[in-house]
């Protein structure tokens, strides 16, 4: 994938009732787009996560680990988080697939976005995306995304980490929320 350059928008990934956005968007480009969910459980908010959703460091938060694929090679490796209050005792906090995905999901609650707040920058990675990802070298870094995701309200209520390795190219977002 080094010479592949995925140039699109955030948009089909905050809008619930899309399907697999990943699949759909791989499949246009003629590859096969899958993630593998790699697990899913209750842990305490590391400072930055917190921060990013309002809450006191330490405290629990369902975390999903997801390991995405472009034609069954890793490409990506995304952890995402949301307020137990939101995510405990649903499929967000489990293992399986959601059906109708995270977004469509989350709607259903009644979250749906208000703003997204994106932040994008390179650096090593950690041993576990080294792995996840199949980095041939700790000298090879990783670019990232994270997503902080508000309600209308202003209520932040997922934070999703995105690594890539940086071979893969350019990531271009762009995205209005009605």
């Amino acid at each position: 994938m080094t010479q592949d350059r995925w140039i699109g928008s955030s948009a089909p990934y905050i809008e619930s009732g899309k399907g697999d956005a990943w699949g759909n968007e791989a499949a246009r480009r003629g590859r096969k787009g899958s993630q593998r969910i790699l697990g899913a459980a209750t842990t305490p908010a590391s400072r930055a996560i917190a921060d990013s959703l309002g809450l006191p460091a330490g405290t629990p938060v369902v975390t999903r680990h997801r390991l995405v694929l472009l034609d069954d090679q890793p490409i990506e490796y995304t952890q995402s988080f949301w307020p137990t209050d939101i995510a405990e005792g649903t499929p967000l906090a489990q293992t399986g697939k959601i059906r109708g995905g995270a977004v469509t999901l989350l709607a259903e609650l009644g979250y749906t976005p208000g703003s997204i707040d994106e932040d994008v920058q390179t650096r090593p990675p950690t041993k576990e995306e080294a792995e996840a990802l199949h980095l041939s070298s700790n000298s090879e870094w990783v670019l990232t995304l994270t997503r902080t995701i508000t309600t209308p309200d202003g209520r932040p209520y997922e934070v999703s980490v995105m690594v890539s390795p940086g071979r893969i190219g350019r990531h271009h977002y762009s995205m209005k929320v009605d």
